[in-house]
C-alpha cells in the first residue's frame, strides 16, 4: 500500500507546474528610434505604405497585449478539455475496544460520470473560443493596417497641402507687407484693403492649422508603431491614384462573411455558444458518479463492490444555465446578423460617397487647370507691367486654392478606398483556415 501511494504521490507530482515570481517594472518607456524597430530595414527609406503597415503589425503596442489574450485563450482550451480526475477516498478505524483484533478500513473510488457527458461539448466550445480569439486577433491586425493607411494617406497629402498654403501665404505676406507700408506712409486707406488683410490673416490661419494637424497625425503613427512622439518617420511621397470598381467591391462582399475577421469570430463565438447549450442540456441530468468501495471491519471482514451515487433533482435541473445559454446564444444571432446588415450599409454609403467625391474631382480638374493657366498668365502680364501686385496675388491665391481643393478631394477618396477595402476584408484570404458556419 505505501508503495502504491508514493507511485501515486510521484505521478501528481510529476505533472505540476512550478511558480515564478515576475514582478512589474518600475519604469517602462517607448522605442525613441526606427533602428529599434522590430522588422525596420534602413535600405528602404523612405518608407512606403506598405513598409509602414508592416511596421505597424510588428511593433503596435496593442497587438503585443493582444497575443497574450490569445496564449490565455489557447491555455484555456487546453483546461476545458481535460478528462475529469477520479475521486480517491478513504479512512482507517482503529480498534479501540470490543471483541474485535483488527483495524477497520474502507476504500473508494469513482468517477464523475456527467462531466464525461459534457466533455464533448465543453471541447468544442473551448476550441470554438480559442478559434474567436484568434479570429478577433487577426481583425485587430487589419484594423491597424488599415489605421497606418489612412495615416500614411493623410500625412503625404497633408505635406502637399501644406506646400501649397505656404506658397498662397507667402504672396498674400508680401502683398500684406506692402500694404502696411503704403498705409503707414498714409498713401493708402486701410479700409479700403482691409480684404486683402485679411486673406493674409486667414492664409496664415489656415496653415496653422494643417500644421497643426499634421503634428498630430505624426504623433498618432508614432504611437501605433510604439514610437515615442516626435520621432520622424521619412515617407514615400508615392500614392496610389484613387480607383474603386463599385461592381468588384460590391462582389467581394458577398462572402465577405468568411473572409472579414469580425464577422468571422462573431460565428465561432456563436458555434462556441452551441456547444455549451448543448452541455447546458446534457447536464440537467442527475450528477452521477460510478466507481468501486471496499472496506474491512474490526473482525477482518471484508467487503467490496460496485458504488453508484446520483443527485435526486428535485429541485434543481439545471434549468437556470440553459436559460442563460439561450438567451446568450439569441444575443449573439441578433449581434451576428446586425453587424452583417450594416457592414452592407456602410459599404453601400462609402461607395456612394466615392461616386460624389469623383464627380466633384472631374469638375475640378478643368477648373484647377484653368486657374493655374491663367495665374501663369497673369504673371508674364505683372512683368510686363500691364497688371498690379493685388491682381496677380489674387489669381495665383485663386489657382492654389483650387489646387488645395482638388488635393483635398483626392485625400478623401483614397480614405473612402481604404475603408471599402476594411470593410470588405480585400486583401485577405478568400476563405479562412477555420471551417466556420454562419448561423
Amino acid at each position: 500500500m505505501r508503495q502504491v501511494t508514493a507511485a501515486l504521490l510521484m505521478a501528481c507530482l510529476a505533472g505540476c507546474a512550478t511558480y515564478h515570481a515576475k514582478p512589474l517594472p518600475e519604469q517602462a518607456t517607448s522605442v525613441s528610434s526606427l533602428s529599434q524597430l522590430n522588422g525596420y530595414d534602413g535600405s528602404t527609406l523612405p518608407l512606403d505604405m506598405a513598409a509602414v503597415e508592416r511596421l505597424a503589425l510588428l511593433n503596435n503596442p496593442d497587438l503585443r497585449s493582444q497575443h497574450a489574450r490569445r496564449q490565455a485563450a489557447q491555455a484555456q482550451r487546453k483546461q476545458d478539455g481535460v478528462l475529469p480526475n477520479p475521486t480517491v477516498g478513504g479512512n482507517v478505524g482503529y480498534l479501540l475496544s470490543g471483541v474485535g483484533d483488527a483495524t477497520a478500513w474502507t476504500a473508494s473510488i469513482s468517477q464523475d460520470i456527467t462531466s464525461l457527458i459534457t466533455l464533448r461539448p465543453r471541447r468544442e466550445a473551448a476550441q470554438a473560443n480559442a478559434d474567436e480569439v484568434d479570429a478577433s486577433l487577426l481583425w485587430e491586425q487589419w484594423q491597424v493596417m488599415g489605421k497606418a493607411r489612412l495615416l500614411v494617406i493623410d500625412l503625404v497629402e497633408g505635406e502637399r497641402q501644406i506646400h501649397l498654403q505656404q506658397q498662397a501665404l507667402d504672396a498674400l505676406a508680401q502683398r500684406e507687407s506692402r500694404i502696411v507700408s503704403a498705409v503707414a506712409a498714409a498713401n493708402m486707406e486701410r479700409v479700403t484693403v482691409a480684404s486683402d488683410l485679411a486673406a493674409a490673416a486667414d492664409a496664415r490661419t489656415a496653415l496653422n492649422d494643417l500644421q497643426r494637424r499634421q503634428l498630430d497625425l505624426k504623433q498618432q503613427l508614432d504611437a501605433l508603431l510604439g514610437l515615442q512622439p516626435g520621432v520622424d518617420l521619412p515617407l514615400s511621397h508615392d500614392l496610389p491614384q484613387p480607383s474603386v470598381d463599385a461592381s468588384a467591391i460590391r462582389q467581394q462582399f458577398d462572402d465577405v462573411s468568411r473572409r472579414r475577421p469580425d464577422l468571422v469570430a462573431l460565428q465561432l463565438g456563436y458555434r462556441a455558444q452551441e456547444a455549451t447549450l448543448r452541455a447546458a442540456v446534457l447536464a440537467q441530468f442527475p450528477p452521477l458518479a460510478i466507481g468501486y468501495d471496499a472496506s474491512q471491519d474490526n473482525s477482518r471482514v471484508r467487503n467490496g463492490g460496485p458504488a453508484v451515487n446520483f443527485t435526486l433533482p428535485l429541485f434543481d435541473h439545471n434549468q437556470h444555465n440553459v436559460a442563460i445559454a439561450k438567451a446568450t446564444r439569441e444575443q449573439l444571432h441578433q449581434e451576428y446578423t446586425v453587424r452583417l446588415a450594416t457592414s452592407r450599409d456602410d459599404v453601400n454609403a462609402l461607395l456612394a460617397q466615392y461616386a460624389q467625391l469623383d464627380t466633384q474631382r472631374q469638375a475640378l480638374v478643368p477648373a484647377t487647370d484653368d486657374a493655374v493657366h491663367a495665374s501663369a498668365q497673369a504673371g508674364k502680364a505683372a512683368q510686363a507691367g500691364l497688371l498690379d501686385l493685388r491682381n496677380v496675388t489674387d489669381l495665383r491665391v485663386a489657382a492654389l486654392n483650387r489646387q488645395l481643393a482638388q488635393l483635398a478631394t483626392e485625400q478623401a477618396m483614397l480614405e473612402q478606398q481604404a475603408a471599402l477595402e476594411l470593410l470588405v476584408g480585400r486583401g485577405m484570404p478568400t476563405a479562412l483556415e477555420q471551417d466556420v458556419m454562419a448561423p
